[in-house]
């Protein structure tokens, strides 16, 4: 598949507000994103013209937000109304392969999905992993340095090298990664085993690090991770706020150098996946 071919799914409902930065990081690619309404998806109040399919796409990106208002948890009735009738071919979607993005409250969504952490199955019926209320109890906007951990499954950063640190900023009050307790040294387990484990937060030396550089307490300092096939990948920074050098916070002291920002990568690693598998 050519890149001037690729259309990529913006999905929004209320209450979602980093869907334009969203889209234009696709854009800025070349390629053609689209804002779509869950309502189109599902069919519901919306014309002939309007409706759409996620087959239509060949990649859906849920952005960040607080979709619905966060209430009963962060993600939750963004999630509930997608499995209300989309559940079925959401699992044909992931099962052939074709990928999706979650940031921010994307990811949380995803985990509500049963989508990730997808250790085994493509979607399990109870969610097996939440993104909790930060311990600082409260909402934590800052610039944060993530450790790419990956060997190559994640089709989002397959253009990272392994062990590469960069500064993607964080903004959220509901971010720490967390595992059934009773299962939580079997799931990190399996998700080292499977390579799952995508960015994990760091501080200025590259070493694992508690708060401020672990924003959330996130369980193993993770930051993001893939289901077992690679192609669904949630994290809770946001790279679309850095597709730009000049968006990083310490440009004046080291310089614009080619321009591109740290977050650019993301993009670029998943439409590469697209033109060669599609």
């Amino acid at each position: 598949m050519k890149t001037k071919d690729i259309k990529i799914a913006i999905l929004r409902i209320e209450g979602t507000n980093c869907e334009q930065e969203s889209y234009d990081a696709f854009k800025r690619l070349k390629v053609n994103p689209e804002f779509v309404h869950l309502k189109q998806l599902l069919d519901i109040d919306c014309n002939k013209d309007e409706k759409r399919d996620i087959f239509d796409y060949q990649c859906l990106m849920i952005p960040g937000g607080f979709s619905a208002g966060d209430y009963i948890r962060a993600g939750a009735i963004f999630a509930a109304r997608i499995k209300s009738k989309l559940q079925k071919k959401l699992r044909e979607f992931v099962k052939q392969e074709y990928p999706i993005l979650g940031v921010c409250n994307g990811f949380q969504v995803l985990t509500e999905l049963g989508l990730l952490p997808g250790i085994e199955e493509i979607v399990s019926h109870v969610p097996d992993a939440c993104l909790n209320i930060n311990d600082s109890n409260r909402f934590e906007c800052r610039p944060t340095l993530l450790k790419h951990e990956n060997n190559g499954k994640c089709v989002f950063t397959s253009n990272i090298s392994k062990n590469e640190i960069r500064l993607i900023p964080s903004a959220h009050a509901e971010g720490k990664l967390l595992f059934p307790l009773d299962k939580q040294k079997e799931y990190l387990e399996k998700l080292e085993q499977n390579d799952q484990i995508v960015f994990r937060y760091v501080n200025s030396n590259g070493e694992y690090a508690g708060y401020p550089w672990n924003p959330n307490g996130s369980v193993s300092n993770i930051a993001g991770i893939c289901n077992h096939i690679g192609n669904v990948f949630g994290m809770m920074p946001h790279p679309e706020r850095t597709f730009y050098r000049y968006q990083h916070p310490d440009w004046t002291d080291t310089g614009l150098d080619d321009g591109v920002g740290d977050g650019q990568v993301i993009f670029e690693s998943v439409l590469s996946y697209i033109c060669k598998r599609f």
